[in-house]
């Protein structure tokens, strides 16, 4: 009882304007429609899923990757399991264009490792835990001595950023809590606290603690372009498993500067998150915010912050009031009006309504000892 009255009293204090109007219109814990509106929505987002490719229609690539992550995440959230058979077939048939989920770019590639991780975790099927090892295998070989370390952001070795080594954190950090071998633990873990201590001290977490998007080559320094939503989401997430994996209060504390800053300067007087480019952010940008909240979820399951369920509230509720068209689309401004709808927008807007419904539903691996 006495836990219950201090949680209170803190989601009071600590509840910021869009809290405050989400409360007045009676709205902040009406969230029964969340399901509705997420099933409703993952069945808009696979009608643009081709059996034949295991992809979807009209977008990128990695794109596809985030959209197979939200469907995973639904399904673990709902217990519905309809979609079981198309993370199967896309495990198949996507190779037919990348071998081994491998291409030219290691952020594409660490994208793909997450989402077998993540398809791991709700199936227990080895194939995808053998499949985003063998994908980290080939992103260890974009590591190298410039800039005193870090991993290129492809293959071509132009461009030190901040995605494609977010990416390789988070993703040797998952691993290491899945590995079942000692040594690849400690291998895992290695490589998780390397980048780490690398990025760590990159200067691209700049002085607002927001993430920039990467370094300039030639002199190794923050060339202090877009702090992209996604960008702010991928580090807390790998901060988040790293300190799963190696205990340490300086990790989820820098998680937590860094989501914090994300609400303050990337989000509108409403509360509803935004990336520069919007209106018209192409097939990338449109992915970006539903990362962000994707890992701020994963923050809030282990750290919870009542500012963060407000976050996902305002948003969710903003774009099934104001971003929402026909056939339970949704469009890439968050805060409408809703302009045109594809996988990338659906899937993205696809992981805040299911952060939103605030389950405590993404199932983590217990570090093996």
């Amino acid at each position: 009882m006495l836990t219950r009255l201090i949680g209170s009293l803190l989601s009071v204090l600590l509840c910021t304007a869009p809290c405050l109007a989400l409360q007045e219109s009676g709205t902040l814990e009406n969230k029964s429609d969340y399901p509705r509106e997420t099933k409703q929505g993952i069945a808009a987002l696979q009608a643009w899923y081709v059996q034949d490719t295991g992809l979807y229609q009209g977008i990128g690539w990695w794109n596809s990757a985030n959209a197979t992550t939200v469907v995973i995440d639904y399904m673990r959230a709902s217990h519905n399991r309809d979609y079981l058979p198309n993370l199967a077939n896309t495990l198949q048939k996507a190779q037919t264009r990348y071998s081994g989920f491998l291409n030219t770019y290691y952020d594409d590639e660490g994208w793909w490792a997450l989402a077998w991780i993540d398809a791991y975790d709700l199936t227990k099927d080895e194939r995808y835990l053998t499949m985003a090892a063998s994908i980290f295998a080939d992103m260890t070989k974009g590591w190298d001595d410039t800039c005193n370390g870090g991993i290129w952001w492809s293959k071509d070795k132009t461009y030190k950023n901040a995605i494609a080594n977010e990416l390789f954190l988070s993703v040797a950090a998952h691993l290491a809590a899945r590995a079942h071998a000692s040594e690849e633990r400690v291998q895992y873990t290695a490589w998780a606290k390397k980048e780490w201590q690398w990025f760590a001290n990159t200067g691209m977490i700049n002085a607002d603690h927001l993430v920039n998007d990467g370094l300039v080559t030639a002199s190794c320094k923050n060339n202090l372009k877009t702090t992209w939503s996604y960008n702010q989401g991928v580090i807390v997430g790998g901060l988040v498993e790293l300190n799963r994996i190696a205990p340490d209060p300086t990790l989820h504390k820098t998680a937590g500067f860094i989501a914090q800053a994300t609400l303050l300067h990337l989000t509108d007087a409403d509360g509803v998150l935004h990336d520069t480019c919007e209106p018209k952010c192409g097939e990338d940008g449109i992915q970006f915010k539903g990362i962000f909240t994707r890992n701020l979820e994963a923050l809030q399951n282990t750290y919870p912050d009542p500012r963060y369920q407000v976050f996902f509230d305002v948003n969710a509720q903003s774009i099934l009031m104001k971003s929402q068209g026909p056939n339970h689309q949704f469009g890439q401004v968050w805060s409408g009006p809703f302009d045109a709808g594809d996988a990338g927008s659906q899937s993205s807007a696809l992981d805040t309504l299911v952060a939103a419904s605030g389950s405590n539903h993404r199932s983590h691996a217990v570090p093996k000892k």
